[in-house]
This record gives structure tokens, C-alpha cells and sequence, in this order.
């Protein structure tokens, strides 16, 4: 439980990132941050300790008491949004790619997913947002170490760095909560993937 997953906001309510309860109530504890109930109230440590369990939803034993477990904090001091690098990984290429395979189209699970390089290494190929696609084996072992021209085949899209964030393409559908729900979905959707200037 103490390890469990907690909403984060900034100070303008907007979600900008997601922490276990451990961590949460250490920022409620300090003063930087305040619970969320799904009355959009806020509360500091010691009035959120004195609300009743018995009002319904998770709690965690103390010494001497049980307190509420909050799903949603708001952070006091900090109103902006995080700028984010999008990792290149495995995982990001695979979300990037829909979990298909860029040449014929098939979805492939995460456990038959290859990374094909457009333009192969050996022909001065880099491993680059730009230059690395999924691919399934079969049409990975079909274009081997050749271009996709050379090899008959055709991509299905260009291949491009994302302009997600990487909160953005968290999966909440398995993790979120109920308290979760209003501050995920009453933003829009271009708001978040609008690339940030530096």
C-alpha cells in the first residue's frame, strides 16, 4: 500500500506527475503539499489526519491511529509544467509505434517486437528517433541489411521523434483511481502534447 500510486498537481490543479503514498505523505507532512478529496477541498497534514476513516476509501494504519490514504495532493509551491525528455527506448519506440509493425501493418506484442533501422547501420545508419522503426520478425528477416526501397517494401509512416511527454503516455487505464479521473480528463488533450520551447 505504501507504495501505491498518488496523483500529483501543481498549483493551478493541473496533473504534472505521479509518486507513491510513501512520498506524498512526506510532502504532506513537510508543508508542500496538501490532499485533494474528490470535493476538490484541500487539506494539510493534520486536518487530513483528523478526518474521519469511516467516511469511506483507503486508509493506512498508524501507531496510534488510522488515517486516510490520499490519492490526489496539490502541490503548494510549484504552479509550473514540467518540461520532459522523451527517453529514445524500446518501450517509447513501441508506444511511438502503436505496437505495429511499420512495414506490414501487424500489431505485435512486446515480446515479438523488433527494432528495424531504416537505413541499416551498416550503411552509416544511426540508432536515432528518425532512423529506428518496430517491425515484426518476418519483415525484419525480409528487408535484412537493406533499405526499405531496396527491399520492396514501404514504411508506414516516417518515423519522428515524439511530441508526447512521457506522463502523457503513461498508462493510466490500468493505474489510475476514482479520485484520479477529474483531473485527467478535464484537460485537453493538445495542451499536453504541445511541444515545449526551451
Amino acid at each position: 500500500m505504501i507504495n501505491s500510486n498518488v496523483l500529483v498537481l501543481n498549483r493551478s490543479f493541473l496533473p504534472i506527475h505521479i509518486t507513491t503514498l510513501r512520498r506524498a505523505f512526506s510532502l504532506l507532512y513537510l508543508g508542500l503539499a496538501r490532499a485533494v478529496d474528490q470535493q476538490y477541498q484541500t487539506f494539510d497534514f493534520k486536518s487530513w489526519s483528523e478526518l474521519s476513516v469511516e467516511t469511506g476509501g483507503e486508509s493506512i494504519g498508524l501507531v496510534n491511529r488510522a488515517i486516510r490514504v490520499p490519492r490526489v495532493i496539490l502541490l503548494t509551491g510549484f504552479d509550473r509544467i514540467p518540461k520532459r525528455h522523451v527517453r529514445f527506448s524500446r518501450m517509447n519506440i513501441y508506444a511511438r509505434d502503436n505496437n505495429t509493425c511499420q512495414y506490414c501493418g501487424k500489431t505485435i506484442s512486446r515480446n515479438q517486437v523488433n527494432l528495424d533501422h531504416v537505413i541499416p547501420r551498416s550503411r552509416g545508419g544511426t540508432s536515432t528517433w528518425e532512423n529506428v522503426v518496430c517491425c515484426c520478425f518476418n519483415c525484419n528477416r525480409k528487408k535484412g541489411g537493406r533499405t526499405p526501397e531496396e527491399a520492396g517494401m514501404k514504411l508506414l509512416s516516417i518515423p519522428r521523434r515524439p511530441k508526447w511527454t512521457p506522463y502523457v503516455n503513461f498508462s493510466f487505464s490500468r493505474l489510475t483511481y476514482q479520485e484520479w479521473k477529474p483531473f485527467l480528463y478535464i484537460v485537453d488533450a493538445s495542451y499536453w502534447n504541445v511541444e515545449l520551447e526551451e
